[in-house]
This record gives C-alpha cells, structure tokens and sequence, in this order.
C-alpha cells in the first residue's frame, strides 16, 4: 500500500482498520457499468479500499467480449474480486445454462460468483449443488439471502437458516439483501432507515456477524452498521464514487464516528 497523503501527520481517530487482502471489513461496490478509463480512475483512487466488485443485475450482459476481460483483468491485477450480478444467474439457471455462464465467467475473468434467488425460487438441494459447483470451478462464493419484492419477503428465520446452510455448503459470505435503493427490503424500512430490531435478531442467530455481508447504499445505514459493528463491518452495494466516504466513516473521519472515537463510547 502507497503512503497516504497526510501519513504522519494525521492518524484516524478509529484504530484497527483491516487492510487487504481482507477476510473481514469488505467493501463491495456495485458496478452499473463503468468504462475501463473510469475503472482504471477507481483502482487509482480507491483500489485500497476496494474489495469486491459487482456487475450488478444483468449488465455484464452488455459488454463486447473484449472490453469485459480487459477490465476484468485491470481488477484482478489490483486483487479486487470481481462477479457477475446474482440476477445473471438466476436467468442462467432458468435457462438450463449454469454450466456454460460457469464456463464463460472463467473465460472472461470473473473471480466471484454470486448465488441468490432473489427473483426466482431455486430450491435448497439446487441452491447447494450451485454453491459446490462454483467452488469446484475455483470461485468465489458469495451467496445472498432475500427477495427483491417485499411482498414476496420470507420470514426473517428462513433466512437466517438460509444463510447458515449457505456458509456450511463452503460460500466465503453471505449478503444480506436490500437492492441499490436501500428502502424496504431487509433490514431497511420504507424510509431506509434500519430496523434495529431485526438487524439484532440476525446478528444474534448467526452467531458472527464477520461472516455476513449487508447491504447498505445510504449513508445512515452505513453508519448505522458501523456504530454497531465496528470499522470492520463488511459492506455491500456501495457505490463507486462513495468508496472514500464509507472509509472516512469506518476510519472515525466523519462526525458520528468521529464523535464516537473521541467520546470512547
């Protein structure tokens, strides 16, 4: 890691930070389609902080061949993980084309996959026969839990089991739902603010929150997880040009957390 601008000069008030290659405190950004001079922009600015990257929803869709593994290989160089959109595989699932996406996600560079069911209804034995699969090709699992319409929403013991069964199956975490708008789905309500209740449930079922991903687009819920869970809260659906403003809030440099690290409460 390069030395930091103000290295010696000012130090984060909040100590304890992991550095990568990270198992805990992940940051995974949601990627709608950045070209390879904004990806090359991204790694120069943030790469640090960067640990996943995901071609949220179907977009990997859309790229040309070469352009993909281009970017795919500038990602894999600055050792971010990069995966497809768990929407992605569930249209490959319903195809009967889960071997071939497998096959061509290696062929373009793909390091992670992401298996959810958050659209369609893939069934336990399925879901665990994809898990393997994954991992038997050399990816990445990281699996998510959650629907994406609220009115389809399992109750919130179902997934925890789900993401239990999941993580004993060999997936590396597990993501706790709550699409890019970050408003009423998961733990978030209408509004987007967190349902503390439930967030404490599901910390308290699984057991150790470090194997779980949320999540969290909206500020106030970034803060909300790191105030309960520390700076080493992993953290998903983060976008692009926020990668900084997440560190500045794990790391004590804006004012909730700050206050926090000064107040040693």
């Amino acid at each position: 890691m390069k030395p930091k601008a103000w290295e010696g000069v000012i130090e984060p008030p909040v100590k304890g930070r992991s550095t990568k290659p990270r198992k805990v405190g992940l940051t995974m950004v949601i990627d709608k389609g950045l070209g390879l001079n904004q990806t090359k922009e991204l790694i120069s600015t943030a790469g640090d902080y960067v640990d996943i990257i995901k071609l949220t929803f179907g977009t990997s869709a859309f790229y040309d061949y070469d352009l993909i593994r281009q970017k795919n290989k500038l990602l894999n160089q600055a050792k971010i993980k990069i995966m497809p959109g768990g929407t992605f595989l569930e249209v490959a699932i319903w195809q009967n084309r889960f071997k071939a996406y497998l096959d061509r996600a290696q062929e373009l560079g793909f390091t992670a996959i992401e298996v959810s069911d958050g659209t369609l209804d893939i069934s336990p034995l399925l879901r665990e026969e994809i898990i393997k699969e994954c991992l038997k090709r050399g990816f990445m699992v990281i699996s998510e839990v959650g629907k994406k319409d609220p009115k389809e929403a399992p109750p919130l013991s179902f997934l925890i089991d789900q993401a239990k069964q999941d993580l004993a199956n060999g997936a590396f975490k597990v993501i706790i739902e709550a699409r890019e708008a970050g408003r009423g789905v998961g733990i978030f309500d209408q509004e987007g603010k967190t349902k503390m209740a439930e967030l404490e449930e599901i910390i308290e079922a699984i057991g150790d929150p470090d194997v779980l991903i949320w999540e969290a687009p909206l500020k106030n819920q970034q803060q909300d997880l790191i105030l309960r869970l520390g700076c080493n809260v992993n953290l998903g659906n983060i976008p692009p040009e926020e990668i900084l403003a997440v560190e500045a809030l794990r790391q004590g440099l804006r004012g909730d957390t700050l206050k926090r690290a000064v107040k040693g409460v």
